[in-house]
């Protein structure tokens, strides 16, 4: 038994995704490359070495796995999932020699190579891998991690029971499979939830604990989806609106939360016209200053001659219970408002939690970049690139 023993271990969004490139990209390569945030202020009781040879493990044994019978069957029953998706990923086996860690200038290293398609469903198993190992691993390791994240658990939710009532459409999911402490803490988060919020707990993205526990797998779609529109089938300046039309015609309606801080709210804005707002039922937060992008989508529809009280406003960007609660009571009567929560579920055990990423950073041999509008966030290893796509973001905005 390794730290993954499931395919569905994952979250929802790499599906839907998934589907959609196997339907319209599925000769489309990519580069992914992982990012430790937060690397220097972690502290391993091990040599780097010793916890890349464990991740390289991790991902031998990740390579052995495919899709149970009636994991596929569960799957078959989301009805925006086709026959021909779930038929391929019958046959799906990830191959070992697309993905490699190793160390680099003493901090660990791990790239993906190879079609968008054959790559897709390695990073979130990944980010789990890193994170569970860390927390095995890490030189804060003294206690019982499991005890201290059970009271800060209870205290949370506690707090959270005593700022809510019962009547009120306050709604959240868990969004922390890729940060989580490990695969059993975040069960027991969910069920904890599950038995003491009542109706504010909606879902998680992670779809192994969705099906296991008879909950709703939550997601749409991730900064990689736009940031590989940036180098296929169109012009850079329209990327967005390519990838946007490219998720209609997929999903017909359906998954309409839409991700709007790839190369920043303003120049997502500039894109995100009446047609896609009409189309779409709202858009997902994930960097950058909540209250002001909350206003600027608001006064966004309003201009579209669109009720924002018809539309959903997500935040998932390092949320807390209290900050969530302070975003619904500012806008919650204004336009309907839901929160993915991360880390503060997950990994908040008594240790610092790996900040860590792995973004697409080449499509079909060209750079890419994810531009967030939070500091650090922003990922590109093509400087010439990430000053034109910049330059460009600053012609859409001002009108050019």
């Amino acid at each position: 038994m390794g730290i993954i023993n499931s395919l569905l271990d994952n979250d929802f969004y790499k599906f839907s995704m998934c589907q959609a490139v196997l339907h319209q990209y599925p000769s489309v390569n990519v580069r992914w490359a992982f990012k430790w945030r937060n690397w220097k202020d972690m502290k391993l009781t091990v040599p780097i070495e010793s916890l890349c040879d464990q991740v390289n493990q991790e991902l031998d044994h990740l390579c052995t796995l495919q899709f149970k019978s009636d994991e596929l069957h569960y799957l078959s029953t989301i009805p925006f999932f086709s026959q021909d998706f779930v038929e391929y990923l019958s046959l799906l086996k990830l191959k070992r020699d697309h993905i490699h860690a190793y160390v680099s200038d003493g901090e660990l290293k791990i790239e993906a190579n190879g079609t968008w398609l054959s790559t897709i469903l390695f990073e979130v198993p990944t980010l789990a891998i890193v994170s569970q190992l860390y927390s095995l691993l890490n030189g804060d390791y003294t206690f019982n991690w499991r005890l201290r994240g059970r009271r800060n658990l209870q205290h949370k939710v506690s707090r959270l029971n005593a700022s809510i009532h019962r009547d009120q459409a306050f709604r959240f999911a868990d969004f922390g499979t890729r940060r989580r402490a490990n695969f059993e803490w975040q069960e027991e988060v969910l069920k904890y939830l599950i038995a003491n919020t009542g109706d504010m707990f909606v879902g998680t993205s992670n779809v192994l604990l969705a099906y296991k526990l008879g909950i709703k797998p939550i997601g749409t779609m991730a900064h990689e989806y736009f940031q590989a529109h940036q180098q296929i089938k169109s012009r850079l300046i329209d990327s967005q609106k390519v990838a946007l039309q490219s998720w209609a015609d997929e999903y017909r309606g359906e998954l309409g939360i839409a991700l709007s801080d790839t190369i920043g709210f303003d120049a997502f804005l500039k894109d995100f016209d009446r047609y896609f707002a009409l189309l779409f039922d709202g858009c997902r937060h994930d960097s950058g200053d909540p209250v002001q992008w909350c206003e600027k989508l608001i006064a966004h529809y309003e201009k579209l001659r669109i009720d924002p009280k018809t539309k959903t406003a997500i935040f998932s960007d390092g949320l807390s219970f209290e900050i969530a609660v302070d975003l619904f009571r500012r806008f919650g009567s204004r336009i309907n408002v839901s929160f993915g929560i991360g880390t503060y579920l997950t990994n908040d055990c008594g240790f610092k939690a790996p900040q860590i990423v792995m973004k697409l950073v080449e499509v079909n041999g060209l750079p890419v970049a994810k531009i967030s509008d939070s500091k650090g966030k922003g990922m590109c290893e093509d400087d010439e690139f990430l000053s034109y796509l910049k330059k460009v973001i600053r012609d859409k905005i001002n009108g050019f």
